[in-house]
């Protein structure tokens, strides 16, 4: 199959335990291992949102092939949100309050970027931005999942097996899906104006919240230190979080007039990580 191919969406009722997680789940690096913890803190509200969105959407769909990709995603967005709500209640368990960032989070996604008292096209332009934001995010997360599943060195770290599962497993539906948001802006909207504004807000806003989520963690760690940017050189020259340069290259990618999603990132990749991912197996042979 090649990264073009078209396949089927499926929602993978996977199950996490995470009694044995150590703090710094890769040895020896605080800062990387809540570099990567932020994501637990972003993705439950991030990924609800993305399902309210994509389910309001969805009625605007003409085209059937398109809706079944939508409700695909909205599938395995679910299943990403309550997967990585797992792990804040691992940390919740063993002390860490996480609320206060957490509400934050929040309050972006169901009041700045929630419902609001419109109706008609007011409506529909507001739901169609909406879709345009995450279409940027999806670029984002895809460039991330894509990265995950290449990154031998959280290997050679010893990082938690169950924990790289979780993060392989999300980044493979990641670029199993990466497609459906861009689509689905281009659906409801062509324009190139409007999906490029989007990501103009989104980087640095994800930036900003990423920056506040390692500090928030390193101080809760049990040994607090700050958030410096040569540790956060360090990580990535260990390969163990994405370098500046491809992030750049990634981002700018979406700026080009003919950019589609399918050009990056290899589905077999994503297929050939969820063949083999212990959390992916268990799900199928619980459904079968």
């Amino acid at each position: 199959m090649s990264g073009d191919d078209r396949i089927a969406l499926t929602a993978r009722a996977v199950a996490f335990d995470w009694s044995a997680l150590p703090v710094h789940w890769i040895p020896g690096e605080p800062f990387a291992t809540h570099l990567l913890d932020v994501l637990h803190l972003l993705l439950p509200e991030g990924e609800r949102w993305f399902v309210r969105v994509f389910g309001a959407a969805l009625p605007l769909v003409r085209d059937p092939a398109l809706a079944e990709d939508v409700r695909g995603f909205i599938g395995q967005e679910a299943m990403h949100a309550s997967s990585h709500q797992g792990v804040l209640d691992h940390f919740a368990a063993r002390g860490v309050d996480t609320s206060p960032y957490v509400r934050q989070v929040e309050w972006m996604f169901t009041q700045a970027l929630g419902e609001r008292d419109l109706t008609g096209d007011a409506a529909r332009e507001w739901l169609v931005e909406r879709v345009a934001l995450i279409a940027a995010i999806e670029h984002v997360t895809a460039f991330l999942g894509q990265w995950v599943l290449d990154a031998r060195a959280l290997d050679a770290a010893g990082t938690d097996p169950t924990m790289l599962d979780l993060l392989r497993w999300h980044g493979a539906e990641e670029v199993e899906h990466r497609a459906v948001a861009h689509d689905l802006l281009v659906h409801l909207d062509s324009r190139y104006s409007r999906r490029v504004r989007a990501l103009i807000p989104a980087v640095p806003i994800l930036v900003r919240l990423w920056a506040q989520g390692v500090g928030f963690l390193l101080r809760r760690d049990p040994v607090p230190t700050r958030a410096r940017w040569r540790d956060l050189r360090r990580a990535a020259t260990l390969g163990l979080c994405p370098a500046f340069r491809p992030t750049l290259r990634a981002m700018a990618a979406y700026l080009r007039p003919g950019y589609h999603p399918s050009h990056y990132g290899s589905t077999d990749a994503a297929v050939a990580y969820l063949a083999t991912s212990p959390a992916a197996r268990a799900a199928d042979e619980r459904a079968a």
